[in-house]
């Protein structure tokens, strides 16, 4: 098995924004996530509305969030401010700039992988792996110590204006989407990339374990 490159941590940063993408984009799209959360959540108590009122809410929002969705946001039964409806257009963007760098750098991982197969080189897997976790962990302490803050850091770091902040009388779509299920979809987000990341741990030492058995076998080594 070869040493670790630099070439390997290149590629390790490369793989990790793949599994954040994929993990943000499959969280998006994860829509039992929600639905689960109302029960959890006790959201119908909580926003005064019927669990059909939110999910055709909920639904549309969702809906519009994908970037292969043409035309304006418009929630079937709650009013919308003019701020609101602007910061879901920024999220939109952000959504969509996620589709774009996880099928940019799908389409590169794919190369990498092949590549390296032909070459036997599997160094970059534990890498990457290794790599990929160490922002979920990051983040995974900063929220236990404190999600609000985190939140809010998260909010100032990615959008440039105060349009996050919701007031629910002009903007009741607020009071489904509580803090604790944007939480809740950190967590999936964060599950999602540790699993590849694992994938690449287990696949790495079956490399290695396979190529040094190949390697015993040539040189007439008892195994």
């Amino acid at each position: 098995m070869k040493h670790f490159k630099i070439t390997d941590l290149l590629i390790g940063i490369l793989f990790t924004l793949l599994f954040i993408s994929i993990g943000v984009v499959f969280t998006i799209n994860f829509r039992p996530l929600y639905y689960m959360d109302i029960k959890t959540l006790h959201i119908e108590a909580f926003s005064g509305l019927t669990k059909d009122v939110i999910l055709q809410n909920y639904n549309a929002l969702i809906d519009y969030s994908s970037p292969f969705y043409r035309g304006n946001l418009a929630f079937p039964t709650l009013p919308a401010s003019a701020s609101g409806l602007s910061h879901f257009a920024e999220v939109k963007v952000l959504f969509t700039d996620f589709y774009i760098l996880g099928a940019i750098t799908l389409v590169m991982g794919i190369f990498i992988i092949i590549h390296k197969s032909k070459v036997k080189d599997y160094s970059y897997l534990l890498v990457s792996a290794i790599t990929a976790i160490v922002l979920p962990l990051l983040l995974s302490i900063f929220m236990s110590l404190d999600f609000d803050r985190t939140f809010i850091i998260f909010h100032k770091i990615f959008f440039n204006n105060s349009d996050w902040l919701f007031d629910p009388v002009t903007d009741p779509v607020i009071n489904i989407l509580p803090d604790a299920f944007f939480m809740h979809c950190a967590i999936l987000i964060i599950l999602t990339v540790l699993l590849f990341s694992l994938a690449f741990i287990l696949v790495y030492f079956y490399e290695k374990k396979h190529f040094s058995i190949k390697y015993r076998k040539n040189k007439g080594l008892k195994l």
